[in-house]
């Protein structure tokens, strides 16, 4: 009796072990698996084309200049793509802001307020009801400044309108969302070899200030946005996110719909390479003249164009 209850207990304890090293086996199967499929597929994507589908892939960066006429439907007044983009941030509707294309690094709320900055704010000397002030005079007084109408000592800038005049000069000011006017865009180029069709997988946006308007004559950055959170931000406002369309009104679309059906233009500005280098730069790397790249942007083009044509007959 007592050996049949030991055998039906090893047999029992066998079991249970068995099925414990199963379940470890199945987890692990299945994390595996888990990690094999976001291989396969570009968490960046709004509808990602897995990799073994895709016959070719190159990834472009393009210039979209909002002032462009094809382009003014983003950038309509009071309507302007940035704006929708802007507002998102200070809302916090907006929180992911990522200081490159790589879309890894992320940055603040408050860098992305100080990158948006034109002039920073300047710091003026506090009100003294000890001295003596003469016209054209700036102080601050409870967080505002004052401008001196007129000699005086003693008398409250808040109280005394005759002596003094709030300003808001010495006040930081921020770039408007008309002076926003560039937009670079990361684009993955996909052909897909099972739907036999190109596809533009638009990855991430950056937000610039031009050079012309900025002090340095540079552009200045104001961050990188991922283009599925856009996306995401565009169906949120129908009412807001509104490419005007000049022709026919009752036509205006979605800025996601505008994009989806490649509504604006951008020229390309690189082509994915080894050198990581702008098409701008290899021209210069090679001692031929600015507007020789010029021309190259636009072949590069072409070329994209061409390899689609091709493309078809596979």
């Amino acid at each position: 009796m007592l050996k049949r209850y030991l055998s039906v207990l090893f047999l029992s304890g066998a079991s249970v072990a068995v099925f414990a090293q199963a379940e470890v086996e199945s987890a692990e199967v299945a994390e595996a698996y888990r990690v094999e499929m976001e291989e396969q597929y570009n968490p960046n994507s709004i509808n990602p084309i897995p990799v073994y589908e895709q016959h070719y892939k190159v990834r472009v960066w393009r210039n979209m200049d909002l002032l462009e006429k094809q382009n003014k439907g983003f950038f309509a007044k009071n309507g302007e793509l940035p704006k929708l983009i802007m507002d998102a941030v200070m809302s916090g509707e907006l929180v992911d802001i990522y200081a490159s294309d790589s879309l890894t690094t992320k940055i603040g709320k408050d860098e992305f307020l100080k990158r948006l900055q034109q002039e920073e704010a300047t710091s003026y000397p506090a009100w003294d009801p000890s001295n003596s002030f003469y016209t054209d005079d700036i102080v601050s007084y409870n967080g505002k400044n004052y401008r001196a109408l007129r000699d005086s000592q003693g008398a409250n800038p808040e109280t005394s309108g005759d002596d003094w005049a709030a300003t808001s000069e010495g006040k930081a000011m921020n770039y408007m969302a008309s002076d926003v006017s560039s937009i670079q865009i990361v684009e993955d180029v996909i052909f897909d070899r099972r739907r036999s069709r190109l596809y533009y997988d638009v990855q991430a946006f950056e937000l610039a200030v031009p050079g012309s308007k900025t002090r340095t004559g540079f552009n200045q950055t104001l961050g990188w946005f991922k283009y599925k959170d856009l996306e995401k931000l565009f169906r949120a406002h129908p009412q807001k996110a509104v490419w005007f369309n000049r022709q026919n009104t009752a036509q205006n679309k979605n800025f996601a719909d505008a994009f989806l059906l490649r509504l604006f233009h951008g020229t390309i500005n690189k082509i994915q390479n080894p050198e990581d280098e702008t098409i701008a730069e290899q021209y210069m790397a090679n001692g031929r003249p600015y507007r020789e790249s010029v021309w190259a942007r636009e072949w590069a083009e072409i070329q994209m164009m061409e390899r689609e044509h091709h493309l078809w007959e596979f």
